[in-house]
């Protein structure tokens, strides 16, 4: 199996023997939303005290705390599943600061932002799984590979970004509200969009395949990095189209 996700990598399913308990696609769905709760919970949280005192440096350290803490416990899980039970609802927690902040910070300077990003997420969530459940898209290979290309291509792009822009850099045009940096937007949203249904081929060939119980805990963490993603790109979009 191959996913463009780094967290539902192959080996997270090659599991041999029987379980009494094994995975189950409503094990998934059951802990994703347990997953979402938390998130929306933390992220309410920092956004309420963020339009308390409109004060951006109240809530800079929950930020990093939330960015960097939700790095560490992510490699922590991906390396080690099956503390996933205990590790993704830290995760989610962690990732609400984050997204929290940033989203209120964003609202702040344009209004509605946050809604229409929270609202075309879900919609894109529901709407690929549909058209996945329904045969309307279908898994290939060449579509595996397609998707985890393009993805890599665009962690190579953001790396280098990063790494430029501690030398006061940065690549031009994509970051800019220009033509072409909100082109490179929409398609960086599709390929993120793109690893939801990667996500879902691969959950259900874990439950197939009967992998361990705890992996329903996996393999909702897995689909929530991805969902974050997403939200933060569309964030991102919506963000230059406004400037």
């Amino acid at each position: 199996m191959r996913t463009a996700n780094p967290v539902l990598k192959s080996k997270a399913f090659d599991v041999s023997g029987s379980y009494s308990e094994p995975m189950t696609i409503n094990g998934v769905v059951n802990k994703s939303a347990a997953l979402l709760g938390i998130l929306i919970l933390s992220a309410y949280w920092i956004w309420d005290k963020f339009y308390t005192n409109m004060v951006m440096g109240e809530i800079s350290t929950y930020m990093f705390v939330g960015i960097l803490g939700g790095l560490v416990v992510a490699l922590i899980t991906t390396f080690k599943p099956n503390y996933s039970m205990y590790t993704a609802p830290l995760y989610a927690l962690l990732e609400g600061l984050a997204l929290g902040g940033i989203s209120a910070f964003l609202e702040a300077r344009y209004p509605g932002i946050v809604i229409q990003a929270v609202a075309l997420t879900f919609a894109t969530l529901f709407s690929l799984l549909a058209a996945y459940r329904s045969g309307l898209i279908r898994v290939t290979e060449n579509f595996k590979l397609m998707v985890t290309a393009a993805t890599g291509g665009i962690f190579i792009v953001y790396m280098l970004s990063f790494v430029l822009n501690l030398f006061g850099t940065q690549i031009p045009f994509i970051h800019d509200s220009g033509l072409i940096g909100i082109i490179f937007s929409l398609v960086v949203v599709a390929v993120a969009a793109m690893n939801l249904v990667l996500d879902f081929d691969f959950i259900e060939q874990g439950a197939e395949k009967g992998a361990p119980k705890f992996m329903e805990w996996y393999a909702a963490f897995g689909l929530l990095v991805t969902l974050v993603w997403l939200y933060l790109e569309i964030l991102r979009l919506l963000s230059k189209s406004r400037r």
